[in-house]
């Protein structure tokens, strides 16, 4: 039996890896989550019914964050000490790299956001950093490469359908056509010195759209007064059935924006940070970065394309991109994890 301990520290992390651990708690093999509560986490990990433990609240000030480094990784240990990892599995965590190295165990990392100030952090600790092939930056003899994106090991027609009932029950109605706006807390350290939208390109796009379909705010922060009512409030595993169905997505979030995109559904990403998962999708035409332009225009612009022609874009994407869970689980068990084969010679050896 594998016993393998992920620690998540973005609610898209759970997506990244809700699959992965599904398939090997059902092969046998014991999976433990480490989160801190930050946003909807563990709304997502108990909806999941995966176990796992909460390190307590996630700091936002660069004290608060300094002091996190050296919490967080004493509660990893400790965690870890008591549940005896095989393998640590991440998408970029300094916690996990550290203990993993202290415990003379595999880190095996994912990453896409870029992020030199985390990468150096946790990359001496890891034995293995799993990126896109289109992803922008060498991190050295680390890194391998792969055909896709994060959100392509969730949002993979091999991995989700859309169930529009679900968002019926939860007092969406999908006969109306809905936009979706996602607005950052603009708290990580590498939104330092970075903007999306202000305060009246949000009102000017609120007031657009909203003559036109309804408006739903997706947002990290508390919105003012007089936006409070397009506030968004649906259970969080419903955020991607709610993704799919919507008219049009802006998110100054990038992971959002290409979760959207991934799905067919018109997106805009408004964000001064360039990722290169979203200047990607961009280049299939699924995704427009528009940053410092006029907002309402070019919103215009995204709702004249035909569905048809997104959907003609998508197939095109994933006949040109992989299943990432399916390739997370073979790198996993070929590097790092006994296999049943492995297990069932050495039963016939110590026979």
């Amino acid at each position: 039996m594998n016993r393998i301990l992920i620690d998540i520290g973005h609610p898209g992390h759970v997506h990244l890896f809700k699959h992965l651990a599904h398939y090997f708690i059902n092969d046998g093999d014991k999976v433990l989550f480490t989160v801190r509560d930050k946003e909807c986490e563990l709304a997502l990990l108990e909806h999941e019914a995966f176990d796992y433990v909460c390190f307590g609240k996630h700091y936002k000030t660069l004290r608060g964050k300094i002091w996190g480094l050296v919490k967080f990784d004493t509660l990893m240990l400790k965690t870890a000490l008591q549940f005896r990892p095989d393998v640590f599995l991440s998408h970029g965590s300094i916690y996990a790299a550290h203990t993993a190295a202290v415990l003379g165990k595999p880190h095996m990392s994912m990453e896409d956001s870029g992020n030199m100030e985390q990468i150096r952090l946790y990359r001496p600790f890891t034995d293995t950093i799993l990126t896109s092939d289109i992803f922008d930056k060498n991190l050295g003899p680390k890194q391998k490469r792969y055909n896709g994106y994060h959100e392509l090991a969730y949002l993979h027609p091999n991995r989700f359908s859309p169930c529009a009932d679900s968002l019926k029950n939860a007092g969406i109605d999908v006969n109306k056509p809905y936009a979706l706006l996602r607005f950052i807390s603009w708290n990580a350290t590498h939104d330092r010195g970075q903007k999306g939208l202000d305060n009246n390109e949000k009102y000017a796009l609120v007031k657009y759209l909203n003559e036109k379909m309804d408006v739903y705010i997706s947002a990290e922060v508390e919105l003012p007064t007089d936006l409070e009512k397009y506030q968004l409030r649906i259970q969080p595993p419903l955020l991607h059935d709610l993704l799919s169905c919507a008219r049009i997505v802006i998110s100054e979030g990038a992971t959002i924006a290409a979760e959207a995109a991934v799905l067919g559904t018109p997106s805009a990403y408004v964000n001064s940070i360039k990722v290169s998962y979203c200047t990607d999708l961009e280049r299939y035409g699924l995704l427009k970065d528009i940053t410092g332009k006029d907002i309402v225009a070019s919103t215009q612009k995204i709702l004249h394309t035909p569905t048809e022609v997104l959907q003609q874009r998508r197939r095109k994407m994933l006949a040109e991109k992989i299943d990432v869970t399916a390739f997370l689980i073979n790198y996993l068990q070929e590097t790092y994890l006994t296999s049943k084969k492995d297990k069932q010679k050495s039963l016939s050896h110590a026979v």
